[in-house]
């Protein structure tokens, strides 16, 4: 039962999307169809129709959530997407413009003339005008940090001053912060004053009369524990808390280990300048995840899934310039081997399998070990430990798969030799995918590079030449 519930959300997401295709396709349908009619009243019943589609899509749209639309306009094609695009409501503009990728809401604001732009963003916190400001135009950001108040325009800098991934890029100003001296029952009186709490609001932050962070109160807390009581009492002492110029990405590590939903932001003084919540966490970790593969197989950037030829060409043409590379290097160290290769045909049928294994179990490693660094789990203290364990997997390995195949070759081929051959490259190939699968992350870390960016590329080069290499010179020695 849990399962089938679990998978609703996404069903009905799916749903919706179906059902804006097909709106889409039905209006595109009779939009040509009242082109090919001729007569006076064409254009009258063209304007009729159109009306009636775009109104019926415009209504689907009006009944779905932000993030919704924006996995729609996601999934559409160029056209499709800024049809759907002009269809939604101005004042939902700035929270879909939040909710979609960064190659998706450029294609979105290039369609948006600047009084749309202005609009839109007058709508958003200070954090979501600096997460969408570099985006842009430069006109736009400085009419639109003209018509803040100072708090705000003060706000969106010292947001804008911090790095995309340090902690103070991605705090929050929306929060309720109280003095310890108060009993429970005033703040509770203050709380109902409010028109409405800031999201994710799971705690209050306790601070003295010079903004210095003294603690946290739990709503929790609140309501449980008698209203004469005073803050001071029941509130929490030491809260995790972090710092604007920590590294954003721990901070979220930090909320998935302390189940955290908000966490409270200090200066080097310790006063409250801001908050993270969870919501910011789960955009952030998602976003890592997506870079990290992108980055496994080459990728420099975020993609558009529907982006132009020569936009998709110059995203991905560096890292196939150098697979080239490595390829024609391969296929030279086969070359070495070209005598071996004519006198015994069943090499050239074996080494592929060689290569492809090695290159498998490559990619296994360096994905754990590109797992265990982001979640700082490999130091200096362990690498030779986990280089052994690697090492000690890829021949076990090697070993039973090895003789496998091995004996493979020998009922296809009737040679003991060859498949003893075929043992010795397979195990020897899967100790070389599990020595680079260790060495790779941890070379571009210390050059300064993420340890993910074309590691899947360069182990497959490795793997592919030392394989052909290992079996064809066992070859060379042992059979001819």
């Amino acid at each position: 039962m849990t399962e089938v519930e679990a998978k609703k959300p996404q069903e009905s997401l799916q749903d919706r999307l179906a059902q804006v295709i097909d709106l889409l396709h039905r209006h595109k349908l009779v939009e040509d169809l009242t082109h090919r009619q001729e007569g006076q009243h064409r254009d009258l019943v063209e304007n009729l129709v159109h009306r009636q589609n775009l109104a019926e899509l415009q209504r689907k749209l009006d009944e779905l959530h932000p993030a919704d639309i924006a996995h729609i306009l996601e999934a559409l094609p160029l056209n499709d997407r800024l049809t759907v695009w002009q269809l939604v409501k101005a004042e939902r503009d700035g929270d879909i413009l939040l909710e979609v990728s960064d190659a998706v809401r450029e294609s979105l604001i290039a369609d948006m003339d600047d009084h749309e732009l202005l609009a839109a963003a007058k709508e958003m916190d200070a954090d979501e005008l600096a997460d969408l400001a570099p985006e842009l135009p430069r006109d736009v950001i400085h009419e639109l940090m003209e018509s803040l108040d100072a708090q705000q325009r003060e706000r969106v800098r010292s947001v804008l001053s911090y790095e995309e991934d340090q902690v103070g890029a991605l705090m929050d100003f929306e929060m309720v912060t109280i003095r310890d001296d108060v009993a429970l029952e005033v703040v509770l009186r203050y709380l109902r004053r409010l028109k409405e709490l800031p999201g994710h609001t799971d705690k209050l932050f306790v601070v003295d009369y010079d903004g210095v962070l003294k603690g946290v109160l739990p709503i929790k807390r609140l309501l449980v524990n008698d209203p004469d009581k005073e803050v001071a009492e029941v509130m929490a002492t030491d809260p995790v808390s972090f710092h604007p110029d920590e590294d954003a990405y721990d901070a979220a590590q930090a909320f998935e280990r302390y189940d955290l939903v908000s966490a409270p932001v200090v200066d080097k003084n310790g006063k409250l300048i801001g908050r993270l919540t969870i919501d910011e966490m789960v955009d952030l970790i998602r976003e890592e995840s997506e870079n990290e593969v992108l980055n496994m197989a080459g990728l420099r950037e975020e993609e558009d899934i529907f982006a132009s030829v020569w936009k998709s060409v110059g995203n991905r043409w560096a890292w196939l310039a150098v697979n080239l590379v490595t390829a024609f290097i391969a296929s030279r160290v086969i070359g070495l081997f070209e005598g071996s290769i004519e006198k015994l045909v069943a090499l050239a049928a074996l080494m592929p399998i060689v290569a492809g294994i090695g290159g498998n179990s490559g990619n296994q490693t360096i994905t754990m070990i590109v797992r265990a660094m982001a979640l700082d789990q490999v130091g200096t203290g362990n690498t030779s430990r986990l280089l052994r364990k690697e090492l000690g997997v890829a021949l076990i390995n090697g070993l039973i798969w090895g003789g496998v195949i091995g004996l493979v070759a020998y009922y296809l081929y009737g040679s003991w030799s060859l498949g003893a051959v075929m043992t010795g490259a397979m195990t020897l190939n899967l100790l070389l995918a599990a020595l680079m699968g260790v060495l790779i992350p941890m070379t571009l870390t210390r050059m300064g590079r993420d340890p993910a960016m074309g590691s899947s590329v360069m182990i497959t080069a490795m793997t592919d030449s030392g394989g052909f290499f290992i079996f064809l010179g066992l070859a060379t020695l042992f059979l001819l």
